[in-house]
């Protein structure tokens, strides 16, 4: 027979209302952590900053801002390439971002969605 309070398979005294109220406050934070970073604007440059691309937390390219020097018609190839590093930098700007977020979160939780000290 179990210890009073506790749970079979091992959950000991762990009220599986809190539980429930802190998976509920995890999703809650993530929601508001999801949209506000929908809402932040990512830029980054190339070619030491003839190209400029700002790009939205929903992965939406906003713009791209090109200096007049940059423009060579002979060298389409090289305008090309530049736009796609600053595309794929402000990109990985919102992967961070997310990143940085999910750990704040998991962190604030205590570790692995709260399971940290389970075993899980």
């Amino acid at each position: 027979m179990g210890k009073k309070g506790g749970y079979p398979g091992g959950m000991g005294g762990m009220n599986m209302n809190n539980l429930m109220k802190q998976a509920q406050r995890m999703q809650k934070q993530m929601q508001e952590d999801q949209q506000a970073l929908e809402e932040q604007e990512f830029t980054a440059t190339a070619g030491g900053g003839v190209v400029e691309v700002i790009i939205t937390g929903k992965r939406e390219v906003k713009s791209v801002v090109l200096k007049e020097e940059v423009v060579d018609p002979d060298d389409i190839e090289m305008l090309q390439d530049l736009i796609v590093a600053a595309v794929n930098e402000a990109l990985k700007k919102v992967d961070d971002a997310q990143a940085a977020a999910m750990s704040k979160l998991s962190g604030a939780m205590g570790g692995f969605g709260g399971f940290g000290g389970l075993g899980f």
